[in-house]
């Protein structure tokens, strides 16, 4: 039985970890309470000395109903400006995930918690039709999975980005979708409508072809080699593909920028971009225990460069200098990456997506409009 207690900020490490065979399949390898927190649970012993078995933590869902769900953003370093988020946290577990720290709003870890204790919004295509509805709305590209994977695994049951897709199609709303799932396929049928009205976009994150890296970095992703067949599917039925080479390690992944390109270029991709690691708030104890764990001759490595990159910090809020850092090592990357994608053509821009078909269907029982 865990108790409370008061933790200042400055003392809550991560180094309590959880039992490894509790988290098999897991991303993070601990559950410290997130930044808002003054508490934190923390285990003691009962007296008894008997062995117990450790328990495997389960995958929770839980439902939320919000009165609105398009996100704006005023970013300028973005390339949408809303978007929106079918789920909250991510069972994905990917370590170095940024929006890890978005599960402190809910009063919940960005460790264990944010893979595992997730939010559904079963009711999200019929909010989205109403916010589309209004007389007020403007459209503009609406961008889903840039906080949290829509075709994370439990979308094979809730099926509630395919209900999102399917309102954002009758309403011919463009939309810029961004994903390491293979679930994609499944709305192969309604993306393939769309494209050929230009309203959609996907990208798809590659972020190493190491399949024991990916098991170790992104344990509940698909493989590298199913993505890139993903990329292929939607390729073949002329949806515009981005290869996403997201997020950059430096002194793990960066020797395989070219290869990822080159594989991507392959299966069908029309462009590409990149994003160095970026580790904000409580990511970055989360990452540096991950390093410890998995790659202890690299962490030093990796941290110091990042380092090198943020001026001293190991992570930089910075608009423009967040994604890509800074210095001769940060210009060394970009410069191979143009290099990469100029000679494999993947330097062209997607279509820009069509905003002037939107309509916003009749209604049963409504008068149809004159003009």
């Amino acid at each position: 039985m865990g108790r409370r207690q008061y933790v200042p900020p400055m003392f809550r490490t991560y180094a309590h970890q959880i039992d490894s065979d509790a988290r098999k399949g897991r991303g993070a390898a601990s559950n410290a309470p997130g930044r808002f927190e003054r508490q934190e649970r923390a285990p003691e012993h009962d007296g008894w000395e008997i062995a117990e078995d450790m328990q495997q933590i389960r995958t929770e869902v839980s439902d939320e109903h919000p009165r609105s769900l398009i996100n704006y953003t005023t970013s300028p370093d973005l390339p949408f400006e809303r978007t929106i988020n079918p789920y909250r946290g991510c069972e994905h577990g990917c370590i170095y995930c940024f929006a890890r720290p978005t599960h402190g709003y809910l009063g919940l870890s960005a460790g264990l918690d944010f893979e595992t204790k997730l939010v559904a919004r079963p009711d999200a295509a019929e909010v989205l039709a109403r916010e589309l509805g209004r007389k007020s709305y403007k459209v503009a590209p609406i961008a889903i999975g840039t906080n949290t994977d829509p075709y994370q695994p439990i979308e094979r049951d809730r099926k509630i980005m395919r209900s999102c897709l399917e309102v954002l199609e009758v309403h011919r709303h463009p939309v810029m979708i961004t994903t390491k799932g293979t679930g994609i396929l499944r709305d192969l049928d309604i993306l393939k409508r769309m494209a050929r009205l230009g309203l959609v976009q996907v990208g798809i994150s590659i972020t190493t072809l190491d399949p024991e890296i990916a098991r170790r970095m992104e344990p509940r992703v698909p493989r590298p080699e199913k993505r890139l067949e993903v990329v292929r599917g939607l390729a073949r039925a002329g949806v515009p593909v981005r290869v996403m080479v997201s997020p950059v390690v430096p002194g793990l992944t960066e020797a395989e920028i070219e290869a990822i390109l080159a594989a991507a270029n392959t299966a069908g991709a029309s462009s590409a971009s990149w994003i160095m690691l970026r580790l904000p708030h409580e990511v970055s104890p989360l990452f540096q225990d991950w390093l410890a764990e998995h790659y202890p001759a690299r962490a030093a490595r990796v941290m110091a460069r990042l380092r090198e990159m943020h001026g001293g910090k190991e992570y930089e809020a910075e608009w423009f200098r967040r994604m890509r850092g800074t210095g001769p090592y940060a210009a060394m990357i970009g410069q191979r990456f143009r290099l990469a994608v100029k000679r494999l053509g993947l330097d062209q821009a997607q279509p820009e997506l069509r905003c002037d078909l939107f309509r916003v269907p009749v209604k049963p029982g409504e008068q149809l409009s004159l003009f």
